[in-house]
């Protein structure tokens, strides 16, 4: 066959999707024939990642985020982020935000306020907010 030969496109192109529907690891295999409809990308028909290998790949992408005076050569050494610290900073976020702790305690799948505390710290920034948005001086001056 000649080196400039035209090869030919499939006979139906794959449909377009946008960004934000194509799937985040396009390299996954497609889901065991038996996956549980939930446990598969409605678009893509591919197996949901397990906790551990979600866990892996976020751990692996924030070594320099987690480590930012670190170089970049030493990454193999470095420790990045894990999902359940991400939990922590939602939960805290959420807090700082005004969450009720009846939807943080639901939203952590916690069952006692007290457990719940260890992980939703808000920042002295966001209670100090809190107390200047709740000041009855403030109020009367606006």
């Amino acid at each position: 066959m000649d080196s400039l030969a035209v090869r030919h496109r499939p006979a139906t192109p794959p449909p377009h999707r946008p960004p934000h529907l194509r799937p985040a690891v396009p390299h996954r295999p497609q889901g065991p024939a038996g996956t549980p409809t939930l446990d598969a990308c409605p678009e893509a028909g591919r197996a949901r990642l397990s906790y551990r290998r979600a866990e892996e790949i976020f751990e692996e992408n924030t070594r320099l985020l987690a480590n930012p005076l670190a170089s970049p050569d030493d990454i193999e050494d470095l420790d990045g982020w894990t999902l359940h610290r991400l939990g922590h900073s939602a939960l805290t976020h959420y807090a700082e935000d005004g969450t009720s702790t009846p939807m943080l305690l639901a939203r952590s799948r916690h069952a006692s306020v007290r457990s719940l505390e260890r992980y939703a710290r808000p920042g002295v920034d966001s209670v100090a907010r809190h107390v200047a948005e709740r000041d009855p001086a403030a109020r009367r001056r606006t």
